[in-house]
């Protein structure tokens, strides 16, 4: 064939590469998915990724806040300092609940989940994402109910990964939502009574 007739290769779009990663690591966890997964996915070879992306760490570490920024949970709105706190907790585990369900693929969240990397670059870069989200929980509690500040932060942030993980294990939408909602009854009976030690 000629080579002007020759069809050229469209150029390598690196943020769409990071999407692509992205919904790998969502779907499959970091550890699961290969160097060989990523090139392929993205049709590239492997000197192409590493050119690009620099290591499958560093590209992981791009899609986390790829989807820290589309994804988050909007906790400034969520836990507004003039929210009461059993509101507030309360819309925090359902907008969770419905977030975590609401992809039949991409279940869970890539942030909870990538903390639980086997592999500890990919673990500390998830941790120290999620590390913003757990500080803006704590001051919101140290803010509106500071004696069982700790032990509510505690609460929440076990009950988001369990969330998080039952996504991921393929627990229903209604399921996942209906345990929320006992979570937050929890909740809410413990500021109830505040004199009780929880």
């Amino acid at each position: 064939m000629n080579e002007k007739h020759r069809q050229r290769r469209a150029a390598f779009d690196r943020e769409q590469g990071i999407a692509v990663a992205q919904a790998l690591f969502h779907q499959h966890g970091f550890d699961a998915v290969s160097l060989s997964d990523l090139t392929a996915a993205m049709d590239i070879k492997p000197p192409s990724f590493y050119a690009a992306y620099g290591s499958k760490a560093e590209l992981f570490e791009r899609a986390l806040h790829r989807y820290a920024e589309e994804n988050s949970l909007p906790l400034d709105t969520l836990l507004a300092a003039d929210l009461p706190p059993a509101h507030a907790l309360t819309s925090l585990l359902l907008a969770a609940a419905k977030q975590y369900a609401s992809d039949s693929t991409l279940r869970g969240c890539l942030i909870t989940e990538g903390m639980r990397a086997d592999d500890p670059v990919a673990r500390g870069m998830a941790e120290k994402l999620a590390a913003a989200g757990i500080l803006r929980i704590r001051r919101y509690l140290d803010h509106v109910c500071p004696q069982d500040a700790q032990a509510l932060a505690d609460y929440v942030l076990i009950t988001l990964r369990g969330l998080s993980s039952a996504a991921c294990s393929g627990l229903s939408r209604k399921r996942i939502r209906d345990a929320a909602q006992i979570a937050s009854n929890a909740i809410c009976a413990t500021l109830e009574r505040p004199n009780v030690e929880i």
